[in-house]
């Protein structure tokens, strides 16, 4: 009974959804017919997703009239600074230093300006190339003054010490780093060779210390000594940085000079300075020969004086440029052209020099009768001047007679003398009640210094000076 009235129930339910089922039908039928065209068909097309058939494809749209908009412009990158020196000024890295010496290089350079514009002079011609490639290794700018310090940019330089160009170096660091060194060329003068080399070795103390202070003390006064300095102070307990350590005054002075140095570059106009400007172009590029020539008569065919030419290749310090193979020779970037144009144009021999080896026969004024010139005239060209003696086995260069093959033997570099320095005289001092007086002493190795002890009794204490 209860069953059978659910199933009537449920049936009657059934009845009465399907009557309300077919008024909906009929009112839709009804709408649908008052509809007007357009509107059906949209409609038709909003419906369209639900259905399980693929919607028909769109037609292709005309392209508009109007034009695209134009992509926004980039922007231009910055003009490159006309002067080398802003770029110098941009690439600074290095912490100022701040001490007394400071102070007294600035006052020593700013009271100088002559000496400056003729550093600034001749470093014009290499500063290019030389801020150029410490760019290149992403190194400070403060690496390009370096030479200011060391040479005052003079690739000609040479010390007493034997150090020689531009960046001084000693024959056996300049063997080291790959210069090579001959009777004929020393590539510690050769401003790209020097150049490059002083760079690879900048970067080898920076890697071995992890600081440029360390590393440029180290490049003036030698890796090991400053080793050891940092290792002193470190059983001490004291502070290893460049300024806590000890070291002899060249180096206590070294990077107080660039850092004067530095400054001046930053702000010229407050130490009473002029810096030329000096353009941020290559000053000179490099040919290439093959065949031995004079200089005189490279100087000539680049149409350029003597004094510059040999300023621009101090490298090549005979009067005959020895071509190994290939040599490189320097010029202005102007007289490339000229050079290549007028040596193929020259017709004469290009070598008037070539080397004798002096025997123990030979007298120098013999020698020099036999090949024409003066004995002035030998010894003026082959550098020798003051005291030096022409003596057996030397090798000299002399005119070369005719238009034989030049002599132009490979040949080792000459030999350097030992450097010799002059122990300084004995100064003896006498301090009484806190005044210090010079007084007679005799000459001994270290100066020595009288004091007055605590106690009564005298004593005698000896100190380096």
């Amino acid at each position: 009974m209860r069953v059978e009235s659910r199933v009537t129930s449920h049936e009657s339910l059934q009845s009465k959804a399907s009557h309300l089922l077919a008024g909906l039908a009929a009112a839709l039928l009804a709408a649908c017919a008052q509809v007007p065209q357009n509107d059906a068909e949209t409609l038709a097309q909003t419906e369209a997703p639900t259905v399980a058939a693929a919607p028909a494809p769109q037609e292709a749209k005309a392209p508009s009239a109007e034009p695209a908009p134009a992509p926004a412009a980039a922007a231009e990158p910055p003009a490159p600074p006309t002067d080398v020196w802003e770029r110098v000024r941009g690439g600074f890295q290095l912490a100022n230093l701040e001490n007394p010496l400071v102070r007294d290089w600035e006052t020593w350079y700013s009271t100088r300006p002559d000496y400056v514009a003729r550093m600034v002079e001749r470093g014009s011609r290499f500063l290019y190339h030389v801020v150029e490639e410490v760019e290149r290794r992403k190194m400070p700018a403060e690496i390009a003054l370096l030479p200011m310090i060391e040479s005052a940019y003079n690739p000609q330089a040479y010390s007493r010490a034997h150090a020689s160009g531009m960046w001084q170096f000693i024959p056996s660091t300049g063997k080291l780093y790959g210069l090579r060194q001959n009777f004929w060329y020393d590539g510690r003068r050769d401003v790209l060779a020097a150049t490059a080399a002083a760079l690879d070795y900048l970067e080898k103390l920076y890697g071995m210390f992890g600081d440029w202070n360390h590393a440029l003390a180290a490049y003036n006064w030698g890796e090991g000594a400053v080793a050891r300095a940092i290792a002193k102070n470190q059983a001490k307990g004291l502070p290893t940085d460049y300024e806590s350590l000890t070291m002899p005054a060249e180096t206590r002075n070294y990077l107080p000079k660039l850092q004067a140095v530095k400054n001046i570059v930053a702000s010229p106009e407050q130490f009473g300075i002029t810096l030329a400007a000096v353009p941020n172009r290559p000053y000179f590029a490099t040919v290439t020969t093959s065949h031995h020539i004079d200089v005189e008569l490279a100087a000539k065919l680049a149409e350029i004086p003597l004094e510059e030419f040999r300023f621009l290749n101090p490298a090549h310090n005979k009067p005959v440029i020895k071509a190994d193979g290939s040599e490189s020779i320097v010029l202005p970037i102007d007289k490339i052209a000229v050079f290549q144009s007028n040596l193929e144009s020259h017709d004469q021999p290009l070598v008037s020099w070539q080397a004798y080896t002096v025997k123990r026969s030979d007298k120098p004024e013999k020698i020099a009768a036999k090949h024409g010139i003066t004995l002035a005239q030998l010894k003026q060209v082959n550098g020798i001047n003051g005291r030096k003696k022409i003596v057996a086995g030397q090798t000299l260069m002399v005119p070369l007679n005719g238009s034989a093959e030049p002599n132009l033997p490979d040949l080792p570099a000459p030999k350097v003398a030992p450097v010799r320095y002059r122990a300084k005289k004995a100064r003896c001092y006498q301090v009484r009640n806190g005044v210090r007086k010079a007084v007679r002493c005799a000459a001994a190795k270290k100066p020595v210094v009288k004091t007055r002890a605590p106690a009564k009794k005298k004593a005698t204490s000896q100190v380096r000076g």
